[in-house]
């Protein structure tokens, strides 16, 4: 089965793709790692990449979807695939049909904005083992500090609700459409993502079960 995940940051759609990864036994294509593996590599696309990416200039869609239809070539995507970070426009959903590229099956992990801001403003890391926390769902002992080396606990950039706003803004913008794009095919399929980890990957077999 060909699936491609989609939901916002912070929605938790990597760690769903892992999980039917290691479930069905197909593997997780991360669209940025497989560019750099087809540039390191030599690969025809990855050199057409490489000139792009080596003038500062944005990798063209056609491109990088060509790279990821020779990584789905390879052999272990035979009994499927699982898409996580692409598409992110209606504009590469179309191209991904137009190289031939079939797709069974689109997740999209459904949370709200106000509930994604609470849970990524509220993560803690420690710079300096990098272990995570959360001052609601996974506090250190003292709220303040790293549990394992005693290293006060920061709040990452990214985690900023300002910033965090700003990336749901551009998620609604460009990659939400393709929602409807996938839903007019009759491949779109949405689960809940505010429930518990456990609940949300239960709901996830589910639908793909269901598309056996």
């Amino acid at each position: 089965m060909n699936i491609i995940f989609l939901g916002a940051p912070g929605a938790g759609k990597g760690t769903q793709a892992e999980k039917v990864s290691a479930h069905c036994g197909i593997p997780t294509i991360s669209t940025g790692a497989i560019i750099r593996t087809a540039i390191k590599t030599g690969t025809p696309m990855g050199l057409a990449a490489k000139a792009y990416a080596e003038s500062g200039a944005l990798v063209p869609d056609e491109i990088v979807i060509g790279i990821i239809k020779e990584r789905l070539a390879e052999d272990d995507c035979k009994k499927g695939f699982i898409l996580d970070g692409f598409p992110r426009t209606v504009v590469q959903a179309e191209a991904l049909d137009r190289m031939g590229v079939r797709i069974d099956l689109v997740i999209s992990i459904e949370v709200r904005d106000e509930v994604i801001v609470d849970r990524m403003s509220g993560r803690r890391c420690c710079e300096k083992c990098g272990a995570s926390y959360h001052v609601k769902f996974n506090p250190s002992k003292d709220g303040v500090t790293c549990d394992k080396d005693g290293t006060v606990l920061s709040l990452r950039k990214d985690d900023k609700p300002e910033v965090v706003k700003e990336r749901l803004e551009t998620y609604h913008k460009q990659t939400e459409p393709i929602k409807a794009y996938y839903e007019a095919a009759g491949k779109l399929q949405t689960v809940d993502g505010e429930v518990s980890v456990d609940d949300v990957t239960a709901a996830v077999y589910s639908v793909i079960d269901g598309i056996h």
